[in-house]
């Protein structure tokens, strides 16, 4: 009798004893994060008048008006809001070979555009180079100090980029980086908690590309030798995924349209075919091309997302990562080209409309009142 109810006492504590840990170990879900990106925006402040080529109703395809950065910050907004958790990257060449509206002012109002869209890390291109060293430096700090014939601070007292510049593979002299080669985003807490990091690189051939006297002292290693070398500290400070944002890309041939990738040709290949694999996306620029790649399909050994947002602005890519955390990694990923559809426009033949068929977009009132005053200048 008195075991009997000893064990009636006893045993409920010890069935809540073992279901404390098996709570403990209650699944821990995917954690979602979207990252926008964009390359070779070139300071595109007002629309360019250019369309991109986009599938119709009827199966053909179509000019639809995109750019302008008040239309890309709405559509950058719009795909945002979907997650939670976002970054915004850029494979780079923000600035540099610029229209007159940002080359005027030394490409800082295309800085301001993007601290006002949010940007959070970008590449270091070759035309982000064509100033100097020193010129770049304070594009990132901010500052009046002059660097060359044309006089900075016209309009306002520049505060510099409040996104950062990363050059992994730019060298100095002292064999340091002209930037930071990573960075790294945490999202989420607890057992929730995922690390994104990182990469920015510019091409190899960067110096071949930019002023002699820039160039100078300088040196660009390899891209992919670069990249594999850098992927093991990322892992070791806790990195999930990893984005490698390069300043190189490819072309496609074949079936047109901005979520296709048909063919792919020219360097990124090679430097993919090398690349670490722990490398979960690849964001490239400097063709100008616009494609979303399943890299696998060229090479089941190296399972990249590979994508281009094309130039000036016209496209942004919207990516989602699902990051595991119980094993750290990237469980699932996809992306698609958004096109940044802005008003239409008279080309040399016909008119260039407006489609119901994509997302048409409101230019953002900040970044229009924020251009409107270098166009004015």
């Amino acid at each position: 009798m008195k075991h009997s109810r000893l064990s009636a006492l006893f045993l409920p504590l010890l069935a809540a004893a073992c279901a404390a840990p098996m709570a403990s170990r209650a699944p821990v879900a995917p954690v979602t994060v979207g990252i926008l990106a964009i390359n070779d925006f070139h300071g595109a402040l007002e629309p360019p008048k250019q369309s991109v080529l986009a599938p119709d109703s009827k199966g053909d395809f179509m000019l639809v008006p995109a750019g302008g950065a008040a239309w890309l910050a709405s559509a950058i907004d719009a795909a945002r809001a979907k997650y939670p958790h976002h970054l915004t990257v850029s494979a780079g060449d923000l600035i540099g070979g610029t229209p007159i509206t940002s080359a005027l002012f030394l490409d800082e109002p295309a800085i301001g555009v993007m601290n006002r869209i949010g940007l959070d890390y970008s590449a270091v291109g070759n035309h982000e180079l064509d100033h100097g060293v020193d010129e770049l430096a304070r594009k990132q700090n901010g500052g009046c100090v002059q660097h060359g014939a044309r006089k900075p601070c016209q309009v306002e007292q520049f505060k510099g980029a409040k996104f950062a510049l990363l050059a992994g593979n730019s060298f100095k002299p002292d064999g340091s980086t002209l930037f930071p080669a990573t960075g790294m985003r945490s999202f989420g807490s607890g057992p929730s908690k995922v690390n994104v990091g990182i990469i920015g690189l510019t091409l190899k051939e960067t110096g071949g590309l930019i002023p002699p006297e820039v160039a100078k002292g300088l040196t660009f290693a390899d891209e992919a030798d670069t990249a594999n070398a850098l992927v093991p500290g990322l892992k070791a400070q806790g990195a999930d995924a990893i984005v490698l944002l390069i300043h190189q890309g490819g072309f496609t041939k074949g079936r047109p349209g901005s979520n296709s990738c048909d063919n792919l040709t020219y360097e990124i290949r090679q430097i993919l075919d090398r690349l670490d694999t722990r490398v979960d996306v690849v964001v490239s620029g400097h063709t100008h091309w616009e494609y979303v790649c399943d890299y696998s399909a060229y090479n089941p050994a190296k399972p990249f997302l590979l994508t281009s947002a094309g130039l000036w602005g016209k496209l942004v890519t919207d990516i989602t990562l699902e990051i595991d955390p119980v094993v750290g990694r990237v469980i699932a990923k996809r992306a698609h080209n958004v096109i940044v559809q802005s008003p239409s426009y008279a080309a040399s033949t016909s008119t260039i409309q407006n489609s119901d068929l994509y997302p048409r977009f409101e230019p953002r009132a900040d970044i229009a009142a924020y251009v409107g005053r270098y166009v004015a200048a």
